[in-house]
C-alpha cells in the first residue's frame, strides 16, 4: 500500500504517469496506439511494474520478457524490426496494455522555441495545407510544456494520425509543429516508410533548458553551468558541502539570537538561503525543460533530432557554439548513440528593434560554426525566407524541406546538395579580393542581378559596399574607395537577406574574414593622428566586463612608458544609411596617468568635471564646430547625474541634460557619463552614456537632434551599424 500512495503522489504532483491498481503493469505516454517504432534499430521498450513481476512484450509473431527490479522498473530491448503498420503490441504482467495500429518506420525528436512551436494554422497557406494533410502513416505526439527542477519519468500526451482534423488541432499554437510537419512529409513522401514526430518546443526558450546535466559537463566553455545544475542538484557534492555550511551559520545564528531574546537585545537578521541551492525549475533555467520534456523520452527509439532556435539567445554569439555541443553532447549520450544526426536551422533575419545590426550577424557565424565542429550536424539556411518585420516567419514549408534536404542526403544516403554557400577561403590580389566558397556549383543570385550584401575595407579605415562579380565558383570584391583591401564580409547585418545562391537555389551564408588596421581608421580621417600613439581601442557599444572595468579590443597601457601631454578620441560611427560620422577630440593632458584615460568605469575611479585647455575638434559631421584652442570641457563619471549646473558653467542649462549637469557621487554604479564638451559653442563634441546598457547605450557625435543635448536617455547606440572608440595619447613634445 505505501508503494500505491507513493505513486498515486508522483502522478498528482503532474509526473504524467499513474498506476490503475499495485500490480498494475504501466508504460510512459510515449508508448501508444498510433505510434511509430523506430526501424532498423533494437527498440527500448520501459516502464513499472511490482518487483519481481514478469513483463512480456508481444509484436509482429514475437514475444519477449523481462523482470521488474526491486524498485518495479522494468526495460527490454526488442530486436530490430523492419518498415510496417497495422500492428498491435501488448504489455502483460498481472495486467495486459493493448497499443493498436502500432507503425515501424522512421522517427525524429522535434525541439526547439517559437518557430519550431509555431503550428501548420498559423504559418503559410493554412487552409490548404490543413485540408492536404491526409496522410495516415505520419504519426504525431506533441509534449506539454512544463517545467522541473528534477528529471520526470513520463508526460501527459498521445500519438495521433496525421489528418486535417489532428494536424490544425494536435499542438500547442495552431496545430501541429509546421516545420516537424513539413519535414516529414518530404522524407516520407521520398523514403516511402511511416514517419513518427515528436513535438517537444516552447516559444521564447532559451537553449540552456533544453540541455541535460552530462551535456554541461561534457563541455569545458560551458562549466559555469555545470557548476550551477550541480550546486542546484541535492546530493551533488557541492550542495551538501553548501547545505552543510549554510546548515551551520544557521545553527550559530539560532544560538545567538536565543541568547540575544534573552538578554533582550537586537540580532542581526537570519542568514539568506543560499541563491545557488534554489531549484532549477523557471524557464530560464539549466535543464529545467530538458528535465520534464525531453527526460521523459529516453531511451525511446529515435532516429535523430532537428531543432529550431536561437533568437533568444542571439547575444550569444561564439558562446551557443559551445552550448550546442553541450546540447547535442547530452543528448546523443543519454540515447546512447554518439552520431545520432542533428539538423538545426539559422535563424531568419529581423529587425530586433534598435539593436546594433553586426550582433545578429556574429551568430549567424556562430551558428555557422557549429556544422563544422560538431561531427554529423547540418544547417538549413533561411534568409530568403524570412520576414524582416515578424520574428515568426510564415513559409515553415521551405524551412521543413531544407532540414529533410539535409536528413535525405547525410541520414539516408540520397544525395543531391543540401547546403547552400559556405565561406571557404579568401585570397587579396592588389585591390581585389578573391571570396571562395563550398557547395558553390551553379553559383548566381536569385534574381539575375549583382549579388548584394558584400563589403570590404582596409586603408581606407572602415567596411564599405563592394562591387561583386561572380567567377565561377568565386566572388571578386572591389571598390574605387579602397585601394589596399584587408577584410571582407558578407551579410553582415540583421537585416540582410542577400539574392547570392548556388544551383541548386540554396542561400550563402553570412561570414567575416580579416581586421582593419585600427591605426588606418584614424590615420585615414586626421593627418593630426600620425602624432599620437595608440593606448586603447574598443568596438561599441556591446563591450565586455570583467569585475568593474571594460575589457579592450586593443589595451597598450602597460606597455606605455614615459610621460604625455595630449589626450585624444576619436569615435567613428556607421550609420543605417551607410553615411560615416567621425570625430576626432584632442586637448592638454588632464591626467598623468594612463589608465584613467579610458572610458571613466568604476574600475578607474574617475569623476571629472572640468574645463580643459587646447581643445581640438576634427569632424565630418554637419554643423558641428571644428578648430582649434576651443573652450573645451569634460564630464567623465561611472555614476549616476542630474540637470542641474550645479557648479554653474556659463550657458549650461538646470533642467536639460548638456554640458552642465551635476552628478550624484552616492551611486557608484550609475548611469555613466563620457562627454566632450564646446563650451563656448554650447555643443556636446561626442557623448557615450550609460554603456553598461550596450545596445541601448546613448552614442552620439554633436548635439543630439531631438531630446537632451548630450545623448541622455537616446538609448541611440544600437542605431548604428558599426561603432569604434580609439583613445590616444601625444608624448611630450
Amino acid at each position: 500500500m505505501l508503494r500505491v500512495a507513493q505513486r498515486f503522489m508522483l502522478a498528482a504532483a503532474g509526473i504524467g504517469y499513474s498506476f490503475a491498481a499495485s500490480g498494475a503493469v504501466t508504460l510512459p505516454s510515449i508508448f501508444g496506439s498510433h505510434m511509430v517504432l523506430q526501424q532498423a534499430e533494437s527498440v527500448p521498450i520501459w516502464g513499472w511494474a511490482d518487483p519481481g513481476e514478469e513483463v512480456t512484450v508481444s509484436i509482429a509473431g514475437g514475444s519477449h520478457s523481462v523482470t521488474a527490479g526491486e524498485d518495479g522498473d522494468w526495460r527490454l530491448d526488442l530486436p530490430p524490426m523492419n518498415v510496417g503498420t497495422g500492428f498491435t503490441m501488448t504489455v502483460s504482467g498481472a495486467n495486459t496494455v493493448t497499443f493498436e495500429d502500432v507503425a515501424v518506420g522512421e522517427v525524429w525528436l522535434c525541439s526547439g522555441q517559437s518557430n519550431m512551436e509555431q503550428g501548420v494554422g498559423v504559418s503559410l497557406n493554412p487552409s490548404a495545407e490543413i485540408a492536404a494533410a491526409n496522410h495516415p502513416d505520419i504519426r504525431l505526439i506533441d509534449v506539454p510544456k512544463t517545467l522541473s527542477s528534477t528529471p520526470k519519468r513520463g508526460f501527459s500526451g498521445n500519438w495521433v494520425r496525421c489528418s486535417p482534423e489532428t494536424i490544425g488541432t494536435h499542438g500547442t499554437w495552431g496545430g501541429f509543429s509546421a516545420v516537424a510537419y513539413y519535414f516529414g512529409r518530404a522524407l516520407h513522401a521520398e523514403l516511402g516508410v511511416p514517419i513518427g514526430l515528436i513535438d517537444s518546443s516552447w516559444g521564447g526558450s532559451r537553449i540552456e533548458p533544453w540541455t541535460p546535466p552530462l551535456g554541461f559537463r561534457s563541455v569545458a566553455e560551458v562549466s559555469a553551468l555545470s557548476a550551477r545544475v550541480e550546486m542546484a542538484t541535492p546530493g551533488s557534492p557541492s550542495h551538501l558541502e553548501a547545505m552543510g555550511d549554510f546548515l551551520t551559520r544557521l545553527g550559530a545564528w539560532r544560538d545567538g539570537a536565543r541568547e540575544a531574546m534573552l538578554e533582550s537585545r537586537a540580532f542581526e537578521p537570519v542568514p539568506a538561503f543560499p541563491a545557488g541551492l534554489i531549484p532549477l525549475d523557471k524557464r530560464g533555467d539549466p535543464c529545467a525543460m530538458y528535465n520534464a520534456m525531453i527526460h521523459p523520452l529516453v531511451p525511446y527509439g529515435i532516429r535523430g533530432a532537428i531543432w529550431y532556435q536561437g533568437e533568444s539567445n542571439h547575444h550569444d554569439r561564439m558562446l551557443y557554439v559551445a552550448k550546442t555541443e553541450a546540447l547535442v553532447a547530452g543528448w546523443r549520450g543519454l540515447w546512447g548513440k554518439p552520431a545520432m544526426p542533428y539538423y538545426y536551422v539559422q535563424i531568419a533575419p529581423y529587425q530586433y528593434g534598435s539593436e546594433n545590426a553586426s550582433i545578429l550577424a556574429a551568430f549567424w557565424e556562430a551558428q555557422a560554426t557549429i556544422e563544422k565542429r560538431v561531427p554529423h550536424t547540418g544547417m538549413a539556411v533561411i534568409s530568403d525566407v524570412g520576414n524582416l518585420k515578424d520574428i515568426h516567419p510564415k513559409n515553415k514549408q521551405a524551412v521543413g524541406k531544407r532540414l529533410a534536404g539535409l536528413a535525405l542526403s547525410e541520414t539516408y544516403g540520397r544525395g543531391g546538395v543540401c547546403r547552400g554557400p559556405l565561406f571557404a577561403g579568401h585570397e587579396v590580389d592588389g585591390a581585389k579580393v578573391i571570396v571562395s566558397f563550398e557547395n558553390a556549383a551553379g553559383l548566381r543570385t536569385r534574381d539575375g542581378k549583382a549579388s548584394d550584401w558584400f563589403e570590404i575595407g582596409g586603408n581606407n579605415g572602415v567596411f564599405v559596399k563592394a562591387d561583386a562579380a561572380i567567377t565561377g565558383e568565386t566572388v571578386v570584391l572591389s571598390s574605387p574607395e579602397v585601394a589596399i583591401p584587408t577584410a571582407a564580409r558578407f551579410a553582415w547585418s540583421k537585416l540582410a537577406e542577400p539574392n547570392l545562391t548556388n544551383g541548386a537555389g540554396l542561400p550563402a551564408t553570412a561570414f567575416s574574414v580579416g581586421t582593419i588596421p585600427v591605426r588606418s581608421v584614424v590615420d585615414n580621417c586626421v593627418a593630426e593622428a600620425k602624432d599620437y600613439e595608440l593606448v586603447y581601442s574598443v568596438a561599441l557599444p556591446r563591450v565586455r566586463y570583467e569585475g568593474d572595468g571594460i575589457v579592450y579590443d586593443e589595451d597598450h597601457a602597460a606597455a606605455f612608458s614615459g610621460a604625455f601631454d595630449r589626450i585624444a578620441y576619436f569615435l567613428i560611427l556607421m550609420t543605417k544609411d551607410g553615411t560615416k560620422q567621425f570625430v576626432f577630440a584632442s586637448m592638454d593632458a588632464f591626467t598623468d596617468d594612463i589608465t584613467k584615460v579610458g572610458v571613466p568605469v568604476f574600475k578607474t575611479k574617475v569623476h571629472l568635471q572640468q574645463e580643459v585647455a587646447g581643445l581640438q575638434v576634427r569632424s565630418n559631421v554637419p554643423g558641428l564646430k571644428a578648430g582649434d584652442n576651443l573652450a573645451g570641457g569634460i564630464e567623465f563619471w561611472p555614476c549616476n547625474y542630474g540637470p542641474s549646473n550645479a557648479r554653474k558653467v556659463p550657458g549650461a542649462s538646470d533642467s536639460a541634460y548638456d554640458f552642465g549637469d551635476q552628478q550624484n557621487t552616492g551611486v557608484a554604479h550609475g548611469y555613466g557619463s563620457m562627454q566632450i564638451h564646446n563650451r563656448a559653442a554650447k555643443q556636446v563634441v561626442f557623448a557615450y552614456n550609460n554603456w553598461r546598457a550596450q545596445g541601448q547605450a546613448d552614442l552620439g557625435i554633436g548635439n543630439s537632434p531631438s531630446g537632451h543635448p548630450d545623448w541622455t536617455f537616446t538609448k541611440s547606440a544600437g542605431s548604428y551599424t558599426a561603432a569604434k572608440l580609439l583613445i590616444l595619447v601625444r608624448g611630450n613634445q
